[in-house]
């Protein structure tokens, strides 16, 4: 017990005093054969200086945005954060919160909260949001399970197009509940409406999509919406939501679930989270909605007040009421979403997507314009799109790599139909149009 800071005398007035005879006593119940009988093969310790010092060389072997220039999307994105996010993020009322149960000694947490969901609520033009979940992936399966308690349905629909990563959660959740999930395949970079109309039926629960899709392109959403009603199933769209400042809300459309991953507005990509899971719904489907939702309201005096008004979770209410079983939120990355959007406001973000879209476009049609490269993505896309190129993408990253450039998702293992060559690529506000001209021209040496 070399560790212990205690004098063997200590030690053995403190067994005595709970009455175990010995060290060993301590671990009776963990049968002999399974105890390490040694000292952990460790090696000794090291004074601060040289824990600081060795952490430091690691981390030094990391690249990241900071190093390269990246054009790689896929569901993260290389976004400006204005200094303004992390300075009151770290304030310590707000780093160190707890969950707010007192809202008499929790006014601040509940206003963030009620903020948040307001500005998400407004974004997606929905009628009602929650507090957030762990990312968008989860959010997009809670959705789906929202549809199923709502309709009492055992079936989903769910667009190849959306994010693979997000259908793999959406299927572990379903395996969970005994679901069947029919993936409707492409047309294409987006969806034969009639295809998706075929795959609906009496048994479908909800229609997941995502807008813009995995690929860039965006879907229908108002015959999309059309056709899930039609079968009485809801519809669950997962958007974009930097996209979500230049195109029609989901809302508008109809829409009755809206899900998004919040990582673009003000979270740092950190090499893959924590982010961000936003859920919207309407009005109806408030009470089965998961997590906690933050109200405002008045006291006795008159003043206004906020207070955590729905938690139908099952650590407040009996574990065959609850709407799930996620009993946490991401309410500091939510605090970071608020304070992103007040400050860059409608406008500004309107203008973060403009710029984002045009360096998109710039970029697509100087690809297009190599030998052999041809477009994927279909239509009108906003900041990303996919094409093809003559020789595999992930040979073309690792030659752009030691250039500095950190390149495009290969679309090969996701999407294997489109070949070895299918490169996904985001181009975000912080890319420059020298950044762009500089990418093509070491694409084009690479092939």
């Amino acid at each position: 017990m070399r560790f212990s800071p205690h004098t063997p005398a200590e030690r053995g007035d403190m067994l005595r005093r709970i009455g175990v005879p010995s060290i060993d006593g301590l671990f009776a119940d963990i049968p002999p054969n399974v105890r390490l009988r040694r000292p952990l093969r460790l090696p000794d310790g090291i004074s601060e200086m040289e824990v600081a010092k060795t952490v430091t060389a690691l981390a030094a072997k990391n690249r990241t945005t900071a190093d390269l220039v990246s054009f790689l999307g896929a569901g993260a994105y290389d976004r400006f954060i204005p200094a303004a996010v992390d300075e009151i993020l770290h304030r310590s009322d707000f780093y160190t919160a707890y969950t707010p149960y007192q809202p008499e000694v929790s006014q601040g947490t509940l206003q963030v909260i009620w903020e948040f969901q307001s500005m998400m609520a407004l974004l997606f033009e929905m009628d009602v949001a929650q507090a957030s979940l762990y990312d968008g992936a989860t959010a997009a399966a809670e959705g789906c399970m929202m549809a199923v308690g709502h309709t009492g349905r055992r079936r989903l629909v769910v667009l190849r197009s959306v994010d693979p990563e997000t259908r793999g959660v959406v299927a572990t959740y379903g395996f969970g509940h005994d679901l069947e999930i029919a993936v409707v395949p492409l047309s294409g970079s987006t969806t034969d409406i009639e295809v998706v109309r075929e795959a609906l039926s009496i048994e479908t629960a909800a229609l997941l999509v995502q807008q813009p899709n995995f690929l860039g392109s965006l879907e229908d959403l108002a015959a999309l919406t059309e056709a899930a009603h039609s079968a009485g199933a809801l519809i669950v769209v997962s958007h974009d939501p930097v996209a979500a400042a230049v195109l029609k809300p989901p809302g508008a459309y109809g829409a009755d679930i809206v899900v998004a991953e919040g990582q673009q507005l003000g979270i740092p990509l950190s090499f893959g989270g924590p982010y961000l899971g936003i859920l919207t719904a309407r009005q109806d489907l408030v009470r089965r909605m998961p997590g906690r939702i933050a109200g405002a309201t008045v006291d006795g005096t008159g003043r206004r007040g906020y207070v955590l008004t729905l938690q139908t979770r099952e650590q407040h209410i009996r574990r065959e009421r609850a709407t799930s079983n996620i009993c946490t939120n991401q309410a500091l990355l939510a605090l970071a979403a608020t304070v992103y959007l007040s400050v860059v406001g409608p406008h500004g973000l309107r203008r973060v997507e403009e710029r984002s879209l045009a360096g998109a476009h710039t970029l697509s049609d100087a690809l297009a314009a190599l030998p052999g490269v041809s477009r994927i993505t279909e239509g009108a896309f906003c900041h990303e799109f996919a094409v093809r190129l003559p020789r595999p993408a992930k040979d073309v990253n690792r030659a752009l790599l030691a250039d500095g450039i950190l390149g495009g998702y290969p679309l090969v293992d996701a999407y294997p139909e489109f070949g070895e060559g299918a490169w996904l690529l985001a181009v975000t506000e912080k890319r420059t149009e020298d950044e762009i001209a500089t990418l093509v021209a070491k694409v084009g040496e690479a092939l």
